[in-house]
């Protein structure tokens, strides 16, 4: 009787932060349904009637559409293969005894911590400008022309910039899951005359899997609304060829000034985002079921 007092008392506790916390999230995403089934337009704002699915028709049939949905996939998919792997090798390397060893970590985690408009900031200024920058210079030392890579490869600086961001985070997780591991295992494997090669695939791998599924996951789910890079660097340019979703819905938002088609493409986006994330948290408990 005493426990069902107290669980009572503690739901009563609770229910004002749920239920705010609830209103917080419920409120925006009923008012974003809501405009995108009706023509509003900032620069109308008056001439807010309803339209049915059309916001989402010509969301759809938008031929930006396609392109920001291959861009997004492109961008997800090539960044998780840098970080995953980088992060792999370079777990390897700082598990490694070494002379300034906290220090090196720490500078290896740092550019998790910095915001993602001063990190694009750097990169166009300091790496990629045509004229300045370090990877200007380093092709003229080599007599070769130097490359305006946010104008000729804007999708791919765009990739550089985020891999570079979440490395340090996929070092930290796997790192800790390599820590974790039984140096005894390893010494046995050594013992039986198994090279580094058979203890990485057979020992330290397997090891490793959970903690690779569990950075795939959260790294998926901020990179399907990678934006300030976007916007600091190439502005979605040339063309559409660096526009992803979430840009393409500030950009008819915003630039278009049409809410309620931005409004459809949140919710698809908001749709798209759901089916990747159960896909991936089915297989991440498979795994950590395994």
């Amino acid at each position: 009787m005493a426990t069902l007092h107290t669980r009572s008392a503690a739901r009563m506790m609770m229910a004002p932060s749920v239920l705010l916390l609830f209103a917080w999230m419920i409120v925006p995403l009923v008012m974003t349904i809501y405009f995108s089934f009706i023509d509003y337009n900032l620069l109308m704002p008056s001439d807010n009637r309803f339209v049915g699915f059309l916001n989402y028709k010509f969301f759809l049939t938008d031929p930006a559409f396609f392109d920001a949905l291959i861009n997004t996939l492109v961008l997800v998919l090539s960044v998780l293969v840098i970080t995953i792997v980088g992060g792999i090798a370079l777990a390897l390397l700082l598990d490694q005894p070494m002379f300034g060893q906290g220090i090196v970590r720490i500078l290896v985690i740092a550019p998790f911590f910095i915001m993602p408009t001063v990190a694009a900031l750097v990169w166009k200024n300091m790496f990629m400008n045509p004229v300045n920058g370090l990877f200007a210079y380093i092709a003229k030392l080599f007599g070769l022309q130097p490359l305006d890579w946010l104008a000729n490869a804007p999708l791919f600086s765009i990739i550089l910039i985020v891999a570079w961001q979440w490395l340090p985070f996929a070092t930290l997780i796997l790192l800790t899951a390599l820590q974790s591991l039984s140096e005894e295992q390893k010494e046995a494997a050594e013992m039986d005359g198994a090279g580094f090669f058979s203890v990485f695939v057979y020992i330290i791998l397997p090891h490793m899997a959970r903690a690779i599924t569990v950075v795939i996951l959260i790294e998926t789910i901020f990179l399907l609304s990678v934006f300030a890079e976007i916007l600091v660097t190439t502005n979605g340019g040339p063309g559409t060829s660096s526009t992803n979703l979430t840009y393409l819905v500030y950009n008819r938002a915003l630039l278009q000034f049409d809410i309620g088609g931005a409004s459809a493409g949140g919710i698809i986006a908001v749709i798209l985002a759901n089916i990747v994330a159960i896909f991936l948290v089915r297989i991440v408990g498979k795994n950590l079921e395994a």
